[in-house]
């Protein structure tokens, strides 16, 4: 097992009220699955990722990821769970303007204590894999949507993650852009193993997965 929910709620306060952004979700997620999570806008589709990915905390309930019990460590202990094992993909690229691909793709390597050459080693990998050796001195302007994104989503793999959360990740992107990336993603699933959740609208990106979540106002209603 990968990881587990159990009985998680987030809420803010508002008035006096507590508005519920997740309800008593339990989630259990083995290694090497590739998971879409569907429902509305406001449905808690990327509260539910950002709580998985450690990003956002949440009021009530467990979490296990991987033999930690995430609801008990202090802040920092957990951003180290964090860029140990996932890499995370966004709709917007979020890639920093400043840098080059190059050192875009080398920055979550700068976090983990990797000797110079090692990293070189490996972003010159990720180049090689991704066909960017070409592009490598270029910045995220210079680039198309998609190859932004495609720099996007090897800085989320070269550290080597056991968990890829993806939210929207071909949002910005046209269809063939959008097939691209998503047939990467199921590659990286069956080849390398590495489990996938990913947020969608997209009926045919939510079909790459092997297990659909469908959110309703913060609940899961389907799995």
């Amino acid at each position: 097992m990968l990881l587990q929910l159990k009985n998680i709620f987030k809420w803010v306060n508002s008035g006096g009220q507590r508005i519920f952004l997740l309800k008593d979700i339990n989630l259990t997620v083995e290694e090497g699955e590739f998971i879409s999570v569907m429902g509305p806008s406001g449905s808690g589709k990327s509260t539910l990722l950002n709580v998985i990915g450690m990003l956002d905390n949440f009021d009530e309930g467990e979490y296990h990821f991987l033999d930690e019990s995430v609801h008990t460590l202090k802040e920092k202990h957990r951003a180290n769970l964090y860029k140990e094992y996932i890499g995370f993909v966004f709709q917007s690229y979020h890639l920093l303007d400043d840098l080059t691909v190059y050192e875009n793709l080398e920055m979550p390597l700068l976090y983990k204590k990797y000797r110079s050459s090692e990293r070189k080693a490996m972003v010159a990998d990720m180049l090689d894999r991704f066909n960017m050796v070409g592009k490598k001195d270029l910045f995220p302007a210079q680039l198309s949507g998609g190859q932004q994104q495609l720099v996007g989503v090897a800085r989320a793999l070269i550290a080597g993650p056991k968990l890829i959360l993806a939210d929207e990740p071909t949002g910005n992107l046209n269809s063939q852009q959008s097939e691209e990336i998503m047939q990467l993603f199921k590659t990286l699933n069956q080849e390398d193993g590495v489990t996938i959740i990913q947020v969608t609208h997209s009926e045919m990106n939510a079909a790459y997965g092997s297990r659909i979540i469908n959110l309703l106002d913060g609940r899961k209603i389907g799995d």
